[in-house]
C-alpha cells in the first residue's frame, strides 16, 4: 500500500485523529439501540446548522453519489422535465444521470472554467421548458469554481419551479450554503470533504415540498429517500445503519461547529487565497477564468508548460506530495489542491507549495 507524507487531494481528505478514534468504540446495532437514535438526531441537528436549513436531513450509508442518485430517483417520474445547469463535469453529469432514469433534460451550460453568468438564459429556459426540477452544483470540484445560488433560488421561487436540487458535496462546511435562504429543496453533501470523515456516509436536506413529491413517486431501492421520512419516529431504518460512519460524520460536524461556522468559512477562504496567490507568484496559471468565482475548498491549476501531468504527478509523489488530477476536458491538463476540512490549513498548504516550487 502506497502512502504519502503530505496529501492535498480534493477528497477524501485526511481524517483527523479525533475522528479516527470514533472507530475504536464498540457500538451496538442501530436497529435496536436507543442511543443510535439519539446520535442520528444529534447529527441531523448539527448538519441543519451547517446547511443553514430547518428542513429535515437524511443520513444514508454510502458515498455521496448515493445521495445524488437517490434524490433524483426518489423525486422523478419518467418523462419529468429537468433543467440541468452546468458549469463543469458534475453539473453536466447530473443532467446525464437524470436522463438515464427517463427524465426529459434540458441543459443550460457554461464553459468549464466559468461560473453561472447570464441569468436571462436560465430564466428563459425555466419559462419555456417548465421543469419539475432544476439542478446545479455549488462547488465544481474538477474546475475549482464556486457557483452562486441565491439568484437561482429566487428564480425558482418566482417561477414556481417545484424542486431545486443542489450538489453541495465539496462546499458544505467550507462555504456558506444557506439552503433555506436559497430556496433549495434537496441539498446534498458527503462525509469525505469538509466534514473530514471517511467516505462512508452521505446526507441531504429535504424540504416539505420534496417530501410530498417523494411520497407520490414512491421509489423503492437502497438509495430511496421515502423510507427515511418517518424512520426516526417509527424507530425503523430501511437497512442496518452505519453507526461508526454516522458517529464519525457527527464528530466532523461538531469539529466545524466548535470552531464556529463563520471562522471555519474564513479559514477556508484565507487558505484558498494564500494558495492561489503563491501559485501565481511561481508563474503557474489558475484554471478558472478571471470572471469565474474560485472555490474556497479546492484550487485548480493548469499543468505547467513543458510537463505532462503523469510526469509532473510522479515528481510530486517522489517528494512526498500527492495532489489531484482532473476530469473530463481538464484531464491531464489541470491539477488540483484540496484545501478543505482538515486540509484547510495554511501550514500544510505552505509545505505543499514548497514542494511544487522545488520541482519547478
Amino acid at each position: 500500500m502506497q502512502t504519502y507524507p503530505l496529501s492535498m487531494v480534493p477528497g477524501p481528505v485526511s481524517v483527523p485523529e479525533e475522528i479516527r478514534k470514533v472507530y475504536l468504540t464498540d457500538y451496538g446495532s442501530g436497529d435496536f439501540e436507543p442511543e443510535f437514535l439519539e446520535l442520528y438526531a444529534k447529527a441531523e441537528a448539527n448538519l441543519q446548522i451547517i446547511f443553514g436549513t430547518k428542513n429535515s436531513v437524511v443520513i444514508q450509508s454510502g458515498e455521496a453519489m448515493l445521495a445524488l442518485w437517490g434524490a433524483l430517483k426518489s423525486c422523478l417520474h419518467p418523462a419529468d422535465r429537468v433543467l440541468a445547469i452546468g458549469t463543469g463535469v458534475f453539473g453536466r453529469g447530473i443532467g446525464e444521470m437524470a436522463a438515464s432514469i427517463g427524465a426529459e433534460v434540458k441543459a443550460v451550460n457554461w464553459d468549464y472554467n466559468e461560473t453561472i453568468g447570464d441569468l436571462a438564459r436560465i430564466e428563459t429556459a425555466m419559462e419555456t421548458f417548465k421543469p419539475r426540477m432544476i439542478t446545479a452544483v455549488h462547488c465544481e470540484t474538477p474546475s475549482g469554481t464556486l457557483n452562486p445560488l441565491a439568484e437561482l433560488g429566487k428564480l425558482k421561487n418566482d417561477l414556481h419551479i417545484p424542486l431545486f436540487y443542489v450538489d453541495a458535496v465539496s462546499s458544505v462546511g467550507g462555504a456558506p450554503v444557506q439552503a433555506d435562504q436559497n430556496q433549495i429543496d434537496l441539498c446534498l453533501g458527503g462525509s469525505q470533504k469538509c466534514l473530514s470523515a471517511p467516505p462512508s456516509t452521505c446526507f441531504l436536506s429535504v424540504s416539505d415540498a420534496a417530501w410530498d413529491i417523494i411520497e407520490q413517486v414512491d421509489y423503492a431501492g437502497y438509495d430511496a429517500l421515502k423510507p427515511f421520512h418517518f424512520a426516526q419516529n417509527r424507530k425503523y431504518f430501511p437497512y442496518t445503519p452505519d453507526w461508526y460512519g454516522i458517529a464519525a460524520l457527527n464528530s466532523g460536524a461538531e469539529r466545524i461547529l466548535n470552531e464556529g461556522l463563520t471562522r471555519c468559512f474564513e479559514r477556508h477562504q484565507h487558505v484558498a487565497e494564500f494558495c492561489r496567490d503563491k501559485l501565481v507568484q511561481m508563474g503557474l496559471t489558475l484554471f478558472p477564468s478571471a470572471n469565474a468565482i474560485p472555490s474556497p475548498t479546492v484550487t485548480a491549476v493548469n499543468v505547467p508548460s513543458g510537463n505532462t501531468w503523469p510526469e509532473f504527478d510522479a515528481r510530486l509523489r517522489k517528494h512526498g506530495l500527492v495532489v489531484g488530477g482532473s476530469l473530463g476536458p481538464m484531464e491531464n491538463k489541470v491539477f488540483r489542491l484540496g484545501h478543505m476540512g482538515s486540509q484547510a490549513d495554511k501550514n500544510l498548504v505552505e509545505k505543499a507549495l514548497a514542494i511544487i516550487e522545488k520541482i519547478l
